[in-house]
């Protein structure tokens, strides 16, 4: 929906069904009921039009392709006042009853496949993206992994990193050359937008601004400049306006990063967020002085170990340190006494900030709200929380009430 600070929906991940089918048949049913949940706008009206995500799979991508589904979705949406303003094309395959882990990189950016998928999201949003009051078309982003997982390479060799980043960064222009001629036949500006996570080849804003300024840039310009005769700086302002940060909220608390500090780092590089998935993470404090609170803390993240995705710890320790952890198991069995605080990479609903002896990082969102009105240094806003399925069994609820409560306490922060 249009609110005040940009572009507001929630991201269809949290809704399974790997084929076209099958998950046009969840937001059938899911949309229209959510839509009526919500609350009337100021003047007593029905809802502004709704914003979606969308989330394809590789294999929904190319089943939406099709001329027969994308004029039935386009009328859908259409009748049900929809409309689809961002996509996440970061989960390539099966991402709901499976074990997901570290596969949600596959295939990573390495691979022609990615690239693939991605252009046919893009060539997808071209035509899904609606116009605004002026009759001009809105811009439109789509999140994609960052890069690759670091785990599956010898991360510690700094000739396999640059090879690494070099093979993945020149698989990545083949899209940014697609959105500049998809901007030249359809006036539509798109962005790629990269989202760090922690083990990604790009865990925060420090090394997706390194990334950018050594491989992206100087790749880009050189092949831009001869692909499209641009000039070096048109080849630049191209780049920035094509691959941007996606600024998932949960990631960066996770690593503890600041949302004041994401955005001053951004801005003296000139990079630009494309757009901010509203996520919160769960952290707690581990007392000092206390054994029996800090197995009670250790024991309640315990609750959060599920087997499906990877939920990754950045533990604080007494001396100020970060130590990672790939996966929360692994955090469980290092636990001692030097650590401080954890934060953990598992998605929690915005609408409690409290689970038993651990609590969320929502206070972050409220933060990167308060700085959108001040700064206003995107319009696209996306509400995140894809773990509903595997949360402990006490806090699930009603998918649809659940995706509503969420959307109305980011709107009462607005």
């Amino acid at each position: 929906m249009k609110t005040d600070i940009g572009h507001l929906g929630y991201c269809t991940n949290i809704h399974p069904g790997e084929s076209w089918a099958d998950h046009f048949a969840e937001l059938q049913r899911a949309i229209p009921s959510l839509k009526a949940q919500l609350p009337l706008s100021e003047d007593g009206s029905q809802p502004r039009p709704f914003g979606i995500g969308l989330r394809l799979s590789n294999q929904a991508s190319e089943e939406l392709e099709q001329p027969e589904n994308l004029v039935a979705f386009q009328h859908w949406l259409a009748d049900n006042d929809c409309y689809v303003f961002t996509m996440n094309g970061f989960p390539y395959g099966g991402f709901h009853h499976t074990v997901v882990k570290d596969q949600v990189h596959a295939p990573d950016w390495t691979t022609e496949a990615r690239v693939e998928y991605t252009k046919r999201l893009f060539r997808l949003l071209a035509i899904l993206l609606p116009v605004d009051e002026l009759g001009n078309a809105i811009q439109g982003g789509i999140s994609t992994s960052p890069l690759s997982y670091r785990h599956w390479f010898e991360w510690n060799q700094p000739a396999a990193r640059d090879y690494l980043f070099s093979q993945t960064t020149q698989n990545l222009l083949e899209v940014v050359a697609e959105l500049i001629t998809l901007r030249q036949q359809t006036d539509r500006l798109m962005h790629l937008d990269i989202e760090p996570e922690p083990d990604g080849l790009l865990e925060t804003t420090d090394e997706f601004i390194a990334w950018y300024t050594d491989y992206l840039l100087p790749m880009g310009i050189e092949q831009l400049t001869e692909q499209f005769g641009l000039t070096d700086e048109a080849a630049e302002t191209a780049i920035c306006e094509h691959v941007r940060l996606c600024y998932d909220v949960c990631h960066a608390a996770v690593s503890y990063e600041r949302p004041v500090d994401v955005l001053d780092k951004l801005k003296k590089y000139g990079l630009r967020v494309g757009k901010v998935q509203i996520s919160a993470a769960l952290k707690a404090d581990f007392p000092a002085d206390n054994a029996t609170n800090r197995a009670a803390v250790k024991e309640t993240f315990a609750r959060f170990n599920e087997p499906t995705y990877l939920h990754q710890v950045v533990a604080r320790t007494t001396a100020n340190q970060l130590l990672r952890f790939a996966d929360l198991p692994d955090a469980l069995a290092a636990f001692d006494d030097t650590h401080a605080e954890w934060r953990a990479h598992f998605h929690v609903p915005l609408f409690a900030d409290g689970y038993g002896q651990l609590h969320s990082t929502r206070d972050a969102i409220t933060e990167v709200i308060q700085l959108q009105k001040e700064r206003s240094f995107t319009n696209q806003f996306e509400v995140e929380t894809y773990t509903w399925d595997v949360l402990p069994a006490e806090l699930k609820t009603n998918l649809v009430d659940s995706i509503a409560r969420e959307l109305s306490w980011v709107a009462k922060q607005l």
